[in-house]
């Protein structure tokens, strides 16, 4: 993947701040239309992005559908549905010191966006927040990853088919690329990917006071309880688990099961992979590789912080990872450390909830807690601690439903979207306060006459 070269960089910021400041994307019907060439583009190129993601991720055309390109389509039918009410001024409460005066809030663009997406899911980390940009009236310059070559360049052409580069561009490259976007100015960033970046972000960010939303991750737990049911439970989490083989940012990172179904767990997660990729996986067309030698390093590496109870076969030529569990895992080993973003997934016995919950709570917030076991403890583990998001008897569907909110908590990001989320994160909130001359109460001038009637309205 070639670099675009920094000048380019520079020119089409100059054009697109010249574009925003021109007011042509404020009008409603400007919006739509650019809602629905998205919406066109993305069933004219569905073939060449399935395709690209098979040949960087070996990811299937199914998978493709529902974990990529559904959710953007879905995302753009919501925001067509809705774009006008949302653009509406709104009224707001006038408290009566303030007669004879009315209030109101507008949703204002941002203005120039920048959108930086990572390896996982490129298309749709990087177009659902362009809809939300998009809605809001703002510019956006889009910054694919260098790792999903294949995919990028198909985004790119796609978007450069679409839209004119001052108002919609795609800059490709590397992490000098990423730097040199982030000297620029820009008037909201969000970002998505690791927490150690988004804190590179949020310090280049505070140069200018950019408003940023940054969707990171974490390691994010997932308990099975003494109550659980097993074969639900190992089904959901295999499947989670294994879903574009664990390179998801909210997939279950490890496993906190009650000390008396653990044995019961491994059969049935067993079980359950048979059923989702047949007896061989590395033979099924729906498991997905390591994204490149380096992951598969990594991931792979951590098969000897534990006792391997479950898969545990690797191929180097293919960045194949079996779905693989691992027991005996001790807290501080290197598994434990960081966001696994793999199939490897380690287990921690616990004999209690509280216990699980003092684990959990004495580590970083994580984007997703998942719980099985009765629904009434899941509300009791979930009230007691806190993460981006949560499902009780499941895990990952939070992601698919666009009318709640999706991001992060402390270390695994801040900020929302989807849905309405999407256009507020690229919107301002205005607070505009209209008053009368054909009235005009002396109490509020000095010298501050009838004080003690106008305190008793304060």
């Amino acid at each position: 993947m070639t670099n675009t070269p920094i000048e380019e960089i520079k020119e089409i910021t100059v054009a697109q701040r010249k574009f925003f400041a021109s007011n042509a994307t404020l009008e409603y019907r400007f919006r739509k239309e650019q809602l629905k060439k998205l919406q066109r583009a993305l069933k004219e190129w569905e073939k060449p992005l399935c395709d690209a993601l098979w040949k960087d991720l070996h990811k299937c055309y199914e998978e493709a559908i529902m974990t990529e390109l559904s959710i953007v389509a879905g995302e753009i039918r919501n925001h067509l549905s809705h774009l006008r009410g949302w653009m509406k001024s709104r009224t707001a409460c006038t408290p009566l010191k303030m007669m004879p005066s009315r209030s109101r809030v507008i949703s204002e663009p941002l203005g120039n966006a920048l959108i930086i997406s990572p390896w996982n899911y490129p298309v749709q980390l990087l177009l659902n927040p362009l809809v939300g940009a998009i809605s809001a009236g703002c510019t956006a310059i889009l910054k694919p990853s260098p790792y999903v070559p294949s995919v990028s360049r198909v985004i790119e052409d796609m978007i450069a088919d679409t839209f004119d580069k001052e108002y919609i561009a795609v800059v490709q490259g590397n992490r000098e690329v990423n730097s040199a976007l982030l000297e620029e100015r820009f008037d909201i960033i969000f970002f998505t990917g690791s927490p150690e970046l988004g804190r590179k972000v949020m310090a280049a960010a505070a140069k200018n006071l950019t408003p940023v939303v940054l969707e990171l991750g974490g390691k994010s737990p997932c308990i099975v309880d003494a109550d659980a049911d097993i074969d639900v439970a190992a089904r959901r989490i295999a499947w989670g688990k294994t879903l574009n083989a664990g390179q998801t940012c909210i997939a279950p990172d490890y496993l906190l099961i009650h000390h008396s179904r653990q044995e019961e767990f491994i059969t049935a997660f067993g079980k359950a992979l048979e059923k989702l990729h047949g007896k061989d996986v590395k033979k099924s067309r729906h498991f997905v590789r390591m994204v490149n030698d380096k992951a598969f390093r990594r991931v792979s590496g951590y098969l000897g912080d534990g006792k391997v109870v479950l898969g545990g076969e690797t191929d180097a030529s293919e960045r194949y990872i079996a779905p693989t569990l691992l027991a005996g895992v001790s807290p501080d080993s290197p598994v434990m450390q960081e966001e696994i973003f793999g199939p490897v997934l380690p287990m921690i016995p616990f004999n209690d909830r509280e216990e699980a919950i003092r684990f959990i709570r004495d580590r970083e917030k994580p984007l997703a807690l998942y719980y099985f076991g009765k629904t009434n403890n899941g509300k009791e583990v979930i009230k007691l601690t806190s993460a981006g998001g949560s499902c009780i008897n499941d895990t990952i569907m939070h992601i698919a439903n666009e009318k709640i909110p999706f991001g992060g908590v402390g270390n695994s990001g801040m900020g929302h979207y989807h849905g309405r989320l999407s256009f507020d994160a690229f919107s301002h909130k205005r607070s505009i306060v209209t008053t009368t001359t054909l009235l005009d109460l002396p109490f509020r001038y000095m010298p501050y006459r009838m004080f003690g009637l106008v305190k008793k309205l304060l």
